[in-house]
């Protein structure tokens, strides 16, 4: 049977921040539940960015766990955010995660799942998603890859500090609208392909939606974000699929 945890948008920063001691326990805390998959829906990192040494040593203990959990068997999926980008050259190459760019899907209990983090789901945002489609190209990958680590700090911070604002105090300020654009989204997808479910996060905004059509029906999921109000990750089992509390 399988068991995974689906968590996004921890945007862990400093050993200060409460959210950094959160998510280690839950890291730990998956030794005794004997899952087979953990999602990692993007922006775990509030700022990760190649393999620079600055955010492996800095994160050092998240890595530490993850590969363990990778190593015991557990299955680990990593899905870049916008602020955590080019993670294949250390996650993939180095710890082993399967590491995706942008949607994946997936079989879990004879549930056909998508996962993505959800950067995409907004059609009308052009600004971002023309600046998504300049981060990705060959040249700012190499750019990125081989540029100095105190650069890349400087830069990367000032990004992650107007993208969380923009994410956390401007899209989600109409929540209704967010909540709208969220499963506008999940319509459009499921009508090309029948998904059991639809799990996403970056919009900062926890949202539990089930489409229900003739001949079947979608759950669409956002993760929500750990930066604010209660803690939560998605389940799934064979027999239940529910959104659990982290302390």
């Amino acid at each position: 049977m399988d068991k995974a945890y689906f968590v996004s948008d921890v945007h862990l920063n400093s050993e200060e921040d409460p959210r950094w001691p959160q998510f280690l326990n839950f890291l730990l805390s998956l030794d005794n539940k004997k899952i087979t998959h953990l999602f990692l829906v993007g922006d775990i990192f509030d700022l990760w960015i190649a393999d620079h040494y600055c955010f492996k040593d800095k994160y050092r203990p998240f890595i530490a766990e993850i590969k363990r959990l990778q190593d015991s068997g557990v299955e680990v999926h990593y899905f870049e955010g916008n602020h955590d980008l080019y993670l294949k050259h250390f996650w993939s190459k180095v710890i082993g995660v399967q590491v995706h760019e942008e949607f994946g899907s997936f079989e879990l209990n004879k549930k056909l799942i998508r996962v993505e983090h959800g950067d995409l789901i907004d059609p009308d945002d052009k600004g971002y998603l023309a600046l998504r489609h300049i981060l990705r190209t060959g040249f700012m990958k190499l750019f990125a890859l081989y540029m100095p680590a105190f650069i890349v700090v400087k830069l990367g911070e000032f990004a992650s500090r107007k993208s969380r604002h923009y994410t956390s105090e401007v899209k989600t300020i109409d929540k209704p609208l967010a909540i709208k654009k969220i499963r506008a989204h999940a319509e459009r997808v499921s009508r090309d392909v029948p998904y059991n479910f639809i799990i996403s996060g970056h919009m900062h905004v926890r949202d539990d939606f089930t489409i229900k059509e003739d001949h079947w029906k979608t759950r669409s999921i956002n993760l929500g974000s750990w930066l604010s109000g209660k803690i939560k990750v998605f389940y799934i089992d064979k027999n239940k699929q529910k959104f659990i509390d982290i302390k």
